[in-house]
């Protein structure tokens, strides 16, 4: 009986992190997941490792012989310009020392402003500093694929949704309607919007890790709906049994006195842009070419509603 001996590093145990390692172990890999803490699922086919993967040596070290390389870690929401760029270096360096394929989790901030749908072959055009960080990291790995140095992708999403799920919904909404409290929310409750499973980001990664054609290019994860916030809430509400969502628009003074409270919710205001006009991601291409398509929304906010239970 054949048996998969490939081995592939990845680098985060969030939500996402965790769901990658797993479908790769279950899919007979062995894998290595690599975390500042050693954290992450227990597996068989699952070594957790702590180690800083800002430090190219160890990291490169670790990785020798891996087949694929897959990052889904990320710096402190408010610590990206200065700590981003020394991690993505040393994931890039640690790619092209090993020939290791480099798989990098992004979102939709080095696009910046887009009027229509956010398709994967929109130039990248940032408006904000964190934009410009995300932005930096794909032209940095782009050149070394096209120097023939590395094969990188890139998997893009935008705002994550389900169970373990970090994003401006599950953060400043989705909590308080499971409990039935009041939630305020900094951006248009009315505009279509696009939310990611994170299951289906980590499908995505899996699947572009896999592809011998997705180098060099990036991924849009298919979206599991374009409910606006308003109609997100309710549909998690309805879900759960939880009274109708009382929802307000957060005002500017309100945000700016957050902010000052919490240093991660002052990284808000430059970003504001993606929720206050519709925002349609186009994964016409990752359902075509990679085979992935979206889980149903009502099945990502049960795995919201779980935990709650």
């Amino acid at each position: 009986m054949s048996q998969h001996v490939n081995t592939a590093v990845v680098v985060g145990a969030g939500a996402t992190g965790s769901a990658v390692a797993v479908l790769l172990a279950e899919a007979g890999d062995r894998v290595l997941l690599v975390t500042r803490s050693g954290s992450g699922p227990d597996h068989p086919r699952i070594e957790r490792v702590a180690a800083d993967a800002s430090d190219p040596v160890r990291l490169t070290a670790l990785a020798a012989g891996a087949e694929v390389l897959i990052n889904c870690a990320m710096p402190p929401y408010d610590r990206w310009p200065t700590e981003f760029p020394p991690l993505a270096a040393s994931l890039l360096s640690t790619a092209e020392a090993t020939g290791a394929g480099y798989v990098m989790l992004g979102n939709l901030y080095g696009y910046g402003p887009v009027d229509g749908p956010f398709t994967d072959d929109l130039p990248l055009a940032p408006s904000s500093v964190k934009g410009e960080v995300r932005a930096r990291m794909w032209r940095d790995a782009l050149a070394s694929h096209e120097a023939g140095r590395a094969r990188v992708t890139e998997v893009r999403a935008s705002d994550f949704l389900g169970g373990g799920a970090y994003s401006p919904f599950t953060i400043l909404v989705g909590d308080q309607v499971l409990a039935g409290r009041p939630a305020a929310y900094p951006g248009d409750l009315d505009v279509p919007h696009s939310w990611c499973y994170a299951g289906d980001v980590a499908r995505t990664l899996v699947a572009a890790a896999r592809h011998e054609d997705s180098w060099g290019r990036a991924w849009h994860v298919p979206p599991t709906s374009d409910l606006p916030v308003r109609g997100l809430a309710a549909r998690l509400a309805a879900r759960a049994g939880a009274p109708a969502p009382q929802l307000v628009l957060m005002t500017e003074a309100e945000l700016a006195a957050a902010a000052r409270a919490d240093s991660v919710t002052a990284e808000f205001p430059e970003v504001l842009y993606l929720l206050n006009r519709p925002l349609l991601l186009d994964a016409t291409a990752t359902t075509e070419k990679l085979g992935v398509t979206a889980t149903p929304l009502d099945e990502v906010l049960d795995s919201m509603v779980a935990p709650a239970a």
